[in-house]
């Protein structure tokens, strides 16, 4: 497979279809450092992870914030603002889940599709640029916009292209992909694509291990085909799926951000249930598993790990609410530090109240009475993958002004 969402039919759409830069990368990245760097992570870096002011200790995780392939994207999104000035850019979704980088591209003028003016592709033409994000794009909007003429900017990440290579081999070998993510996220839709360019090809998406049980059930002994179904109607399946059929070969795969203890016990269990039904569990023509989860998400996960080792009176996880690989780090932290899952500075109200994503909730909510505002006070920080430092660092000047410390309070610092 090329490194491409799709192989281009002509090669008029070479010379439209950008995937390794605009050659403005030094000049971009000069830009993006500016605006999104903070003191504060220079000065965690300088002095260990760990800063001290007065009665307040700030541990930050050894891994953190932006990851290359976000990095990258965001990059992309500014070369492309500087290579095209006069043409209208647009973004077919979030470049990342931040709000905050989202926000900040719009009034750079970057328009998003779905928004007013711009429904869907049909609404594109040649004189448009197209900027594809981290997470990828679909096949069928893909090939809808290659049609409308514009130029592409593809960012997606190469670890997602790693996942869309394996579920695709998958399909070539008749296994059907077993896909554990998020079946509405955009890189989750996108990879199940991937899985439809072969004819006849199938995949299912579970979220959990506890749908993966629901699956491994139905390969040790079958069960209701009308419950199985509404549990696992489309999207969550391919058109056509009969789990009679298509659980007997399987391919595992998953989203790149997903909990990586998960994704590996999901493999075991559908692995062991194929090998009770069917006997041989090395049987490469029965089963495979590839762990796809992006090595920048296991950085984070390993780092948070470490961290909420040590004592900490709480923990704040920073990123977007909508950001996969955010809201594992908070999961994470559950039953062992009280964790406040916020997308920003904006989000520390007071010391009386906090606005946060309680993990396995849907919305934010406030809570209440979460930080002391006198005493020794332990706070840990970790950020995903999609969050720059520059809200690391907002986050840490509100947390200390309600702690009531002063900036020059710091020692070392910038």
């Amino acid at each position: 497979m090329s490194d491409r969402p799709a192989p281009p039919e002509d090669p008029a759409f070479d010379q439209r279809y950008f995937r390794k830069g605009l050659g403005l990368r030094q000049e971009a990245r000069a830009r993006v450092s500016a605006e999104w760097r903070s003191d504060w992570v220079s000065t965690f870096k300088e002095q260990g992870y760990t800063v001290c002011v007065g009665e307040t200790t700030l541990r930050l995780a050894r891994e953190f914030g932006f990851c290359y392939g976000v990095e990258r994207s965001v990059d992309y999104a500014y070369e492309t603002l500087k290579r095209f000035p006069d043409r209208r850019i647009v973004l077919t979704g979030e470049i990342i889940h931040n709000p905050r980088v989202n926000g900040r591209l719009r009034a750079m003028g970057i328009r998003f599709l779905g928004e007013e003016g711009l429904a869907d592709a049909s609404a594109l033409g040649p004189g448009d640029v197209v900027i594809l994000p981290a997470f990828g794009v679909a096949t069928g909007p893909f090939e809808e916009i290659k049609r409308s003429g514009a130029v592409v900017v593809d960012t997606t990440c190469g670890s997602v292209l790693n996942v869309w290579k394996n579920v695709e081999r998958y399909a070539r070998d008749g296994l059907t992909s077993l896909v554990h993510g998020k079946v509405n996220h955009e890189e989750t839709r996108a990879t199940v694509s991937r899985v439809g360019l072969t004819p006849d090809a199938h995949y299912i998406v579970v979220l959990d291990l506890a749908e993966a049980q629901a699956v491994a059930d139905w390969i040790r002994h079958g069960g209701d085909r009308a419950a199985f179904a509404r549990r696992f109607a489309p999207p969550r399946t391919s058109a056509g799926f009969d789990p009679d059929r298509h659980l007997e070969r399987i391919g595992v795969a998953n989203q790149t951000t997903m909990l990586s203890s998960e994704s590996l016990a999901i493999a075991r269990l559908v692995g062991e249930a194929l090998a009770e039904r069917h006997g041989d569990a090395s049987d490469r023509a029965r089963f495979r598993s590839f762990d796809t989860i992006c090595s920048a998400t296991q950085d984070r996960q390993d780092a948070l790990a470490e961290l909420i080792r040590e004592p900490l009176d709480l923990l704040l996880v920073i990123g977007g609410y909508n950001s996969s690989n955010t809201g594992h780090l908070a999961e994470m932290a559950v039953g062992r530090v009280p964790v406040y899952h916020i997308k920003g500075a904006e989000c520390l109200c007071s010391a009386a109240e906090i606005r946060h994503k309680p993990v396995g909730g849907r919305e934010e909510a406030p809570g209440r009475a979460w930080l002391p505002t006198r005493g020794p006070l332990r706070v840990g920080l970790t950020a995903g993958a999609s969050t720059p430092d520059a809200v690391i660092g907002d986050v840490v000047d509100r947390l200390l002004e309600l702690r009531g410390h002063a900036r020059e309070e710091v020692a070392g610092r910038p």
